[in-house]
């Protein structure tokens, strides 16, 4: 087992400079040393904007900028010019539910999505429903945390334009059957969304192998810096996508009265774009593509497992979501504690844990609960840390109960 995991957390300049048991990867990952230096190098030795200047620093930063784009287009198998730069999965999902749904949703449609999304994949849908006068549905989840699919061609018909679903459940670490739904989708002749903001750093993504249309992710959820992610749209749909934002270096030519746009993908990056943090998600997926998704995913569930297993022996403990197919995230509560309690209890102790309802009310309204404690793991998490939470769980438990 132990030639399974990777031991890592040296790499990560923070646990040196703090003595802390994190354990908050699904809201944020820790940023190795490898990508806090590629930030520094750009803003120390070329620091300049892209596709602008004629300049070395201003050419060095355009073909670091553009490596970049291809270098993600080849972590998920497609081409750089259907890699757009956003914000992040919030901005995405906004995009294309701005975007696109303004041009192909009307009030004959129906939006698809699932009882175990993230509110951003949640809330876009809704102001496009209202907008457009379309039905906004739901696929329903068990008190396991798994999609029911008994009534999906109900749920997915005809009039269906589009469904957004999550990969993995931020939340439950379900991992969906996305092929199901995916293959669902194209035969009633709807586009789908993938949300992979919590899968895209713990397993291999290939879309042109799950042939998705839209896939979202984060790059501050795979180590790589806040304020940067990426939107995939597949080819057929670039062309008749209209800019979500415009002005800056997405325009062709503007005159008085009308604008021409860019190429693809520079058409749907309006403004100066986070450059840097562009430059910190390359640097992000050099450091995962030296262990590879493999051996990252085999480390992420050993630990997951052993989690699972040490605090299922914590009185009165109750975890939520299916323990066969999950990524390494786990919730739960321990019956007569407050959540919000025993997470400060933990930080008190240097362990720290999210609690609350993690951007997913109808999820805690299904498990008829208000919120839960949650552990999420990765690659610089190890045996050592979850005996910590363990033994500060067991702790905090006596502190408030006994």
């Amino acid at each position: 087992m132990s030639n399974q995991i990777i031991n890592c957390k040296s790499d990560f300049p923070i646990f040196k400079n703090h003595n802390v048991t994190y354990l908050d990867t699904a809201s944020t990952s820790q940023k190795p040393k490898l990508v806090i230096n590629s930030i520094i190098d750009f803003y120390q030795n070329y620091n300049s904007n892209v596709h602008r200047g004629l300049y070395p620093w201003a050419e060095k930063a355009t073909s670091t900028y553009e490596s970049a784009r291809n270098k993600v287009a080849k972590y998920i198998n497609t081409n750089s010019q259907n890699i757009i730069f956003t914000k992040g999965t919030t901005e995405s999902i906004n995009f294309i539910s701005s975007s696109w749904g303004h041009d192909n949703i009307n009030q004959k449609n129906n939006i698809v999505i699932t009882e175990m999304e993230h509110h951003s994949n949640i809330v876009p849908w809704q102001i496009l429903a209202k907008r457009t006068g379309a039905e906004l549905r739901y696929i329903p989840i068990s008190s396991s945390g798994e999609l029911i699919l008994d009534n999906i061609d109900k749920i997915i018909n005809e009039n269906t334009k589009i469904i957004s679903m999550t990969h993995q459940s931020n939340v439950l670490g379900t991992i969906n059957p996305i092929d199901i739904i995916i293959k669902k989708a194209h035969q009633k002749g709807a586009k789908i969304l993938i949300d992979a903001a919590q899968s895209i750093a713990h397993q291999a993504i290939d879309v042109k192998d799950i042939n998705c249309d839209f896939l979202v992710f984060s790059g501050h959820k795979m180590l790589g810096p806040t304020g940067i992610g990426c939107l995939y749209v597949k080819e057929n749909l670039l062309n008749d996508l209209e800019p979500y934002q415009t002005g800056g270096q997405m325009i062709n030519i503007v005159d008085r009265d009308v604008s021409t746009w860019n190429d693809i993908p520079f058409r749907f990056e309006a403004g100066t774009p986070n450059i840097a943090g562009v430059i910190g998600i390359s640097a992000a997926l050099d450091y995962l593509n030296k262990f590879g998704m493999d051996k990252i995913k085999s480390h992420n569930d050993l630990i997951m497992q052993y989690c699972i297993k040490q605090l299922k022996d914590i009185k009165g403990i109750t975890i939520y979501g299916n323990n066969i197919n999950r990524g390494p995230v786990i919730s739960f509560n321990i019956n007569g504690i407050h959540s919000y309690d025993l997470a400060t209890l933990l930080a008190q102790q240097n362990i720290y844990i999210r609690s609350g309802h993690h951007c997913a009310q109808p999820i805690m309204r299904k498990l008829n609960i208000t919120g839960s404690n949650r552990v999420s793991l990765y690659i610089y998490n190890d045996f050592n840390d979850i005996d910590k939470l363990v033994e500060g769980i067991k702790k905090a438990r006596k502190i408030l109960l006994d």
